[in-house]
Order: C-alpha cells, then structure tokens, then sequence
C-alpha cells in the first residue's frame, strides 16, 4: 500500500495513495480516506470542541476510524483522549503510525469490532461515521454513548425515500420522495436515533443537523432518565403530504389518525413516518460553533451554520421551483417570495438543505396565492 504524508486541519495523517488507474470507489481501497469529507470532519472538530468545552477529561470514540483521520484530529486539536477502532488490520496499523506521527499520548488504536467496542464500554462522545448506513451500529452506540452522539449516514436514497424498501428496512420508518426529501432524511434518521436511545432509558437534543451533498449528519446531546426519555418521544408524528396539490400537514405520536383525503383538493394522500418533528438545531449551540469556526478558520462551512442558525423551527420546507410550476409561472427569487410572505404576516425564512427551498408557517394555499401576486404586480 503506498502512503503519502498530508495535512488536514493542523493534524498531519499518512493516506493510502489511490491508484489513479482504478475506477473503484475509495471505500474499496485497503484503507479507507475521504478527502471530500474534509468540511464534515471540519465541523466535527468545531461542535465536539463547543460542546467539551472546559471538560478535559471527556472520553471520545471514533467507532469507525478507517484512516483514523477523525479520532486523530479530534485527539489533535480539541485535545479529548481518544479511541479509534477499525477491524481491519491495515487500518489500525496506519492509525498506530499516524499516532505516533503527531506524537499523541492520549490517543488508544483497536482491532475490534465497532459494536463490540461500544457494548464494552461507555463513552461521552460516540462518533458514527461510516461508509453507508448506520443502522447497524446506532444500538450499540445509543447503549454506549453518555452525553453526546455524532452520526454520519451516506444512504440517502433509502433516507430520503428513493430506496424506500430499503429505508423501512434501515429505520423501521416508512420515508417519502417529495421536493423536501433532504428533510425527510433527516428527520427518519433522527426519528430513529431518538427511538434507539429511547431503548435505554435516554432522551436526546438535537444541537446541530444537517443535509449536505450526499449525507446526512447529527450531533445529538443525550442525558440518561426515564421521563426524559418518554417526553423526547412526544416529538415523534407522521407527515400527510399530497402529490396532487403539494399541501403537506403532520401529527405528533406514534398511533395517530390522519385523513386520507386532501382536505385542499381532495385527492388521497400519503403518510411518511414515524419521524422527528421536533427543531433540528439549537441557535444557541450553532453560534457557539461559529465563533469556533470563525477561531479556527474553517471558512467553507460557517454558512452552512448561519443558515441552519436562522431556520424557522417548522417541519418539511417547501420548493419555489415547485411552487411555480404548479401555477405554470416563470420561477422567482426565493429572497423575493420570502419577503412577499412576510408582507403578509406569515413567518418565512430560507433553509441550508438549498438555494430554492424556504420555510414558512403559510399553507400551499396561502403561498400560491402570495405567489401569484408576486407575479401579477411584477
């Protein structure tokens, strides 16, 4: 396996070459490194440092460390002493090398299996980050994990509803393909964090989520308790959506009655669920990371943050593309729309999930119309 030596962040880490002749992906190589995860590893040296902040002796894990280069930053640059395990031999061998590349004493490398190292032990910080779902190590880490839970999923055809079999499978959740699919794959993720860790007696708080290029990631703040865990649960509901007219409502509970029919247009509607209706973020915890962001200089991802700061706390976002070509009207200024329908009373903001998406508390009905009226006085 040929090595060269980089530097992310300001953790230098040895990754495997790839071969340049080779069409495989890089998770088929003998040690996995991502070099277009480097802003997700970014945040996570930013969140993980907010949250430890004036707790040196929080443990954390990097239960699927492949390279290492995620365990290895966090031990580097928020100073947390570390364990990175990986099952793979190659793996834990570059890790050990790595370890000793930075000279790190409070780093400790594993050949173990992810779930077993999680039965075995408790962690404050569990990280999740593997190369496709999660779902196979998200009990094991809710059992293990004390204070703060990190989880990356790359599946985001089942999340998001594309693959919807194999998102019943996954997450025991039935997800939807709509215009808010990047939405919906977070909250059928988080719905099922937040059941898992209901499992064992922990209730959870979203301080930070998010949909980004072809993942989704979560940072989760869990305590321990029975009645917490039960009131975590009330955040749990169902989606109705309508295909025919775009109108979309929701339910909390996990038996709820919802009507069939459309009460906009009639038409049969279909139900998404069970996922989190809760906030996906905490404002004050993402100004907390900002500040950290900006100490740091990781310039790419503070406006990724400032949008989810600035979200309104609504479920499903809507689509000013989708919007138009319902009405058969050009496509307008997402900017131009939001402040027609503040104009009119209602809450509206833009989303991070992207540039065409916004939030508001107005109906399809209402937005239509305030649409339509953009577009007439223009």
């Amino acid at each position: 396996m040929l090595t060269k030596i980089i530097t992310e962040g300001t953790t230098n880490i040895e990754v495997p070459i790839p071969d340049e002749n080779s069409s495989f992906p890089p998770s088929s190589a003998a040690v996995f490194y991502n070099p277009a995860m480097k802003t997700n590893r970014d945040m996570a040296v930013a969140a993980i440092a907010c949250f430890s902040k004036n707790e040196p002796d929080y443990t954390y894990l990097d239960a699927l460390s492949a390279s290492g280069i995620r365990g290895l930053r966090i031990a580097n640059e928020v100073g947390l002493n570390t364990t990175m395990s990986d099952w793979e031999g190659n793996s834990v061998e570059l890790i050990k090398r790595n370890i000793e590349l930075n000279d790190l004493t409070n780093c400790t490398a594993l050949k173990r299996n992810a779930n077993v190292v999680m039965y075995d032990g408790s962690y404050d910080i569990t990280d999740l980050d593997p190369f496709g779902t999660p779902a196979p190590f998200l009990d094991a880490a809710c059992y293990s994990t004390k204070r703060l839970l990190c989880v990356t999923a790359t599946d985001t055809a089942p999340l998001c509803g594309a693959h919807k079999k194999a998102g019943i499978r996954n997450y025991a959740a039935v997800p939807l393909k709509t215009e808010y699919y990047p939405e919906m794959g977070v909250r059928i993720l988080m719905g099922a964090v937040a059941r898992t860790l209901a499992k064992y007696d922990k209730s959870m708080t979203p301080l930070l989520s998010y949909a980004s290029a072809h993942y989704v990631r979560l940072f989760v703040s869990v305590k321990k308790g029975i009645v917490k865990a039960d009131k975590c649960l009330e955040n749990m509901g169902f989606v109705s959506h309508c295909f025919n007219c775009g109108s979309r409502s929701w339910k909390h509970g996990l038996a709820v009655h919802i009507e069939e029919k459309c009460p906009v247009c009639d038409h049969k509607t279909t139900l998404a669920g069970p996922l989190w209706l809760g906030r996906l973020h905490d404002r004050e915890f993402c100004e907390l990371v900002l500040d950290e962001i900006e100490k740091r200089e990781f310039k790419i991802i503070d406006k990724l943050i400032f949008s989810c700061r600035d979200e309104l706390e609504i479920p499903m976002h809507y689509d000013v593309h989708k919007v138009c070509k319902m009405l058969g009207i050009t496509a307008m200024s997402t900017v131009d729309l939001i402040f027609a329908l503040k104009e009119k009373g209602f809450q509206a903001s833009r989303t991070h999930f992207s540039g065409i998406s916004f939030k508001t508390d107005a109906g399809m009905e209402d937005i239509k119309r305030v649409a339509r009226e953009l577009v007439n006085h223009d």
